[in-house]
């Protein structure tokens, strides 16, 4: 993605060097145009030195870009991004005014055009400033919704503009396939907790990561995503509806309550096997005689046996995560569970492990399919497995 990011005159300036490093994590080539006011909010060489491109802040002055900034700029981008988006810049787009750097630009632009409007509730509110925004849409301009709440000025309202995820997931819905539009989606995620006490439990390493990054990228795509989450310390993307589950019969009950009306569901979760036979009412405390601890402990249910004998069943997609004899052992878990595809990585491997950036897996299909997705990020495994499901659900249809 190549994006020109837009900075006007807001308070909520003080974000973009932020979103700019979201983006670039995302896989985005961000340049930047600021405007008098927006320097005013945020310094331009910060956000030169998170996007190791000179900023365009005059319109007379050579900022390294060749040519004239605002046409060689609009030969490069495939997007424009404008946030926060102020009634001034608002109007000017509206009515084609080109008097600074970021407004000329945006006439020479060609791509898609997203404003994230941002503002104090009264302007947003003003008849004049809903008539551009509105004017901007039937141009086909992408207009982000402000959030409400507690603004810069001390007033309560909308205005806000929205996280850096939200700006990223709207922007990455201009790109990039749309096959799974139209499509119910579930995405387990995380670990689940099983209790010993009130203060204790078991659990696993899963941090969600992997589950997270395929919600979001089945959300890009088109389909209309569920997420089942254990506990994580992870953002839920935008647009995507998060059921918060912490034991594995929580997460049972609410897979199996979604599935008649899903499509694909994809099993990221790592889901405890085994729970404590009792919970302790109150905390266990050490024994004076220095002796241990003995816990009984009775098996979990098999959400994916459970799932698989369902008929009508879902396009199912198991992970297997393993620390030995990996394709074996996920083989025969996709041969026991009933899946379509089943996804194994080696989590002995610390750097594709739980709690890691990224990731390498083998994803084998009931079909006897073998496909091996190279060490990258988490982010571009979840677009290869959803390649998989994608070709497999064209060849159903």
């Amino acid at each position: 993605m190549r994006i020109v990011l837009g900075v006007t005159g807001g308070i909520a300036a003080y974000k973009t060097p932020e979103l700019v490093r979201r983006l670039q994590d995302a896989g985005a080539e961000v340049r930047v145009i600021v405007t008098e006011a927006g320097a005013h909010f945020v310094s331009p060489l910060s956000l030169a030195v998170v996007s190791n491109h000179g900023v365009v802040t005059d319109q007379w002055k050579d900022t390294g870009h060749g040519g004239v900034d605002h046409i060689e700029l609009a030969r490069w981008a495939e997007i424009l991004l404008i946030a926060p988006a102020t009634a001034n810049i608002i109007a000017k787009l509206a009515y084609g005014i080109a008097d600074d750097q970021l407004s000329t630009y945006a006439l020479a632009h060609r791509g898609p055009v997203v404003v994230a409007p941002a503002m104090n509730t009264q302007m947003l509110l003003h008849p004049t400033v809903g008539e551009n925004l509105r004017k901007l849409q039937a141009r086909g301009v992408d207009v982000i919704e402000p959030d409400a709440g507690l603004l810069a000025c001390g007033d309560e309202g909308a205005g806000r503009m929205p996280d850096p995820p939200v700006l990223i997931e709207r922007v990455r819905s201009h790109f990039g396939a749309r096959d799974l539009e139209g499509l119910n989606l579930l995405v387990t995620a995380g670990p689940t907790r099983e209790a010993i006490d009130p203060v204790r439990y078991i659990s696993n390493r899963s941090s969600g990561k992997m589950g997270y990054a395929i919600a979001e990228a089945a959300r890009r795509r088109g389909a209309k995503v569920t997420l089942v989450s254990g506990p994580t310390m992870l953002t839920v993307p935008a647009g995507v509806t998060l059921q918060q589950v912490t034991t594995a019969t929580e997460m049972r009950d609410a897979v199996l309550s979604a599935a008649p009306t899903q499509q694909i569901v994809i099993k990221a979760a790592a889901v405890a096997d085994f729970a404590p036979v009792t919970v302790a009412e109150t905390k266990i405390k050490k024994s004076t005689d220095g002796g241990g601890l003995t816990l009984e402990l009775k098996r979990n249910p098999d959400i994916l046996a459970e799932l698989s004998q369902l008929t009508p069943h879902p396009f199912i997609v198991a992970f297997a995560a393993e620390t030995n004899d990996v394709t074996e052992n996920a083989r025969e878990k996709l041969r026991r569970k009933g899946a379509d595809l089943i996804v194994a990585n080696d989590v002995s491997n610390r750097s594709i492990g739980f709690d890691a950036e990224n990731n390498e897996a083998l994803v084998l299909g009931k079909d006897g399919s073998e496909t091996r997705i190279p060490f990258s990020s988490k982010r571009a495994v979840a677009e290869r497995i959803l390649d998989l499901v994608g070709a497999r659900l064209k060849t159903k249809t």
